[in-house]
């Protein structure tokens, strides 16, 4: 029991410390701060004030949602009981009984308040009216329905460009897990699995990898988050994919490959982080959006390969088992890059070396 608590806290403590050594996580966000940033650049984010209202969470702009109508309706109750103040036509001021107000039963805080919401919101309940007595009431009326049409307009136009954001559109797409390394078509090949968990295509599809890391130059010169292109492709190519069910992309690792260098027992000893980008358009709505995810060298299988998910029912229809989008199977693969290209036959992964205890590992049947 207690060494069962000990392990899960220990695991806790190591994923918490990967998720921090992270620039981008599984989901797509991005792990960095920003520090010593100038204070006249903070004007910047109120001058793109339509940006920043789109990028706060939720719970903020519903806060914005109901303050900026609220403090509208009082701002303007205040207005509407200096107005009848002015005419006397308050309780306290006792006008006589052939008093005409400038609105009608407004004769308090209270009333200006709820004749202040029922002409911005519309309601008209016909109790509460403005007269042609005062002028300056109707000149009142005419700017707060303005206001409130365009604070109406402003909070509409948020709520919706929020729901409408493609990186909603992302969320069903999906990578896998682990990436693999295993030979295919007579090349040692790094590979991951990405699928599409609506029916509706994604046009101009295009995938690409770029691999952070620490470099040193010779000169001594030390780069943090080196960054190196890392070319993904399917058989048909690499741009436009026919993205209407999952996919296996590949990343070939030849001498110009920044893993070429690394062995199935090096490759968990490496520091680096593999960020791989997929693009595209969303056929519904049009509008770009990018997904994003990560792999770190624990999160890449040596010598494994992953388990084919489409098959074709009695009924001549495509099927695509989820179930087997993350799971692995053991194959034949070289120690090595060089092995791969330089020495003849491969051999089975070491259990010890590269065994992931997080995926299932099936046999296949023919």
């Amino acid at each position: 029991m207690v060494f069962g608590i000990r392990k899960h806290i220990q695991d806790h403590l190591v994923e918490r410390r990967i998720r921090r050594s992270r620039l981008v996580t599984k989901d797509g966000h991005c792990n960095i701060e920003f520090g010593n940033v100038k204070y006249g650049n903070h004007f910047a984010f109120l001058v793109d004030f339509w940006t920043t209202f789109v990028e706060f969470r939720w719970r903020f702009v519903l806060f914005f949602f109901i303050a900026s109508f609220t403090l509208s309706w009082f701002i303007f109750s205040l207005l509407w009981f200096w107005v009848a103040r002015n005419n006397g036509d308050l309780t306290w001021q006792n006008p006589p009984s052939n008093h005409t107000p400038c609105m009608w039963n407004v004769y308090g805080l209270t009333t200006a308040f709820l004749f202040s919401l029922e002409t911005q919101t519309t309601i008209g309940y016909g109790v509460r009216a403005v007269t042609p007595q005062c002028p300056g009431a109707v000149a009142l009326i005419i700017i707060q329905t303005l206001i409130g049409a365009l604070i109406h307009c402003f909070m509409c136009g948020i709520i919706v460009s929020k729901i409408s954001l493609p990186k909603k559109r992302a969320k069903t797409i999906s990578f896998s897990e682990m990436a693999v390394i295993c030979p295919k078509k007579d090349f040692l090949c790094l590979m991951i699995r990405v699928a599409n968990l609506r029916k509706t295509l994604m046009i101009g599809s295009q995938i690409y990898g770029k691999l952070l890391r620490t470099t040193v130059k010779p000169d001594g010169e030390t780069i943090i988050m080196d960054q190196v292109n890392i070319e993904f492709r399917m058989d048909a190519g690499k741009d436009n994919l026919f993205f209407v069910c999952p996919l296996t992309l590949y990343h070939v690792i030849d001498k110009a490959s920044p893993f070429f260098e690394m062995a199935v027992d090096t490759l968990r000893k490496q520091e680096f982080e593999l960020v791989v980008f997929l693009e595209g358009t969303a056929e519904t709505t049009s509008s770009a959006c990018q997904v994003r995810t990560s792999f770190i060298p624990q999160e890449i299988m040596w010598g494994y390969n992953f388990l084919p998910i489409i098959s074709r029912s009695k009924e001549g229809k495509y099927r695509v088992d989820f179930s087997n989008f993350s799971k692995v199977a053991s194959v034949a693969t070289a120690h090595c890059a060089y092995c791969f290209h330089n020495i003849m036959g491969h051999h089975l992964p070491s259990i010890n070396a590269i065994d992931n205890v997080g995926f299932e590992v099936i046999d296949i049947l023919e």
